[in-house]
């Protein structure tokens, strides 16, 4: 993981850069926003001011080629065509998915999180991109392996896919039931370590979510997958809004992008 700043905001982006394709996650500094959304939160579905979210996003957009095509996020395994005119013309409400793709340069594919990871994929040419959001819900019902299916019908040619895991929720910090552990079956709860019994709670588990991703990915032929092994919930630093942690709080963005800015 590396943090620049750019233009005055903190930015988490992978450690060597993508040919072709610009990426980075927010962080929560650099914006107006007062406690507890202080200060960067980009998520309009929080109980913030809308100004201070419009402010902030007005702050993104500066280092952003365009305006970001968001989607009104739902948990899901909903993929959609940043490029389709009928989805993201002007004046439209963001389209109900989880993950959207483009091969157009310059196109700004975005997804909010709070705990939940954001992946970005892309092939190594740097011709087709796509970003999910991926909570347990949606990355168990397979919203990774939809992402790639649908950038593959976009572009037959592409190869040599490879991802990035922002920063989400790590495996000490996430407790679950035992309906978690039973929705991964046969889709990474069997690997060792994904899963490990809470020492507390014999009822519970500690899920390795980022973990059950990368394993996701590397079962969908994804050749190159870095994780960002960040954790939203145990963050020293509190650079990083966190539903778990303060259920009151704010969203960051990650951002993907086909050519410069």
């Amino acid at each position: 993981m590396s943090s620049t700043t750019q233009s005055a905001l903190p930015l988490i982006r992978p450690k060597q850069a993508w040919q072709g394709v610009q990426l980075f996650c927010t962080t929560r500094d650099g914006g107006v926003g007062e406690p507890p959304y202080d200060t960067f939160n980009l998520g309009l579905g929080t109980q913030e001011d809308p100004a201070s979210v419009h402010e902030n996003r007005k702050r993104l957009r500066r280092v952003l080629p365009n305006e970001p095509a968001w989607l009104k996020q739902v948990h899901g395994v909903r993929v959609v065509d940043a490029d389709d005119p009928q989805l993201f013309g002007l004046n439209q409400w963001p389209p109900a998915a989880d993950a959207s793709v483009s091969t157009t340069p310059g196109r700004v594919l975005a997804v909010l999180t709070a705990d939940c990871l954001s992946v970005v994929l892309a092939d190594q040419a740097g011709t087709v991109v796509g970003v999910a959001h991926a909570g347990w819900k949606g990355l168990a019902a397979g919203v990774l392996e939809a992402t790639l299916q649908l950038m593959q019908a976009k572009l037959p040619t592409a190869s040599g896919w490879r991802a990035w895991v922002g920063p989400g929720i790590g495996a000490k910090a996430f407790q679950v039931g035992e309906e978690v552990r039973v929705a991964f079956q046969g889709k990474g709860a069997e690997q060792a370590g994904y899963f490990l019994p809470d020492a507390l709670e014999p009822d519970k588990w500690r899920a390795d979510l980022a973990g059950l991703a990368c394993w996701r990915l590397a079962q969908m032929g994804v050749v190159q997958v870095e994780n960002s092994g960040l954790c939203t919930v145990n963050d020293s630093q509190r650079q990083f809004f966190s539903y778990r942690r303060d259920r009151e709080t704010g969203r960051m963005a990650t951002l993907a992008w086909l050519g410069s800015l």
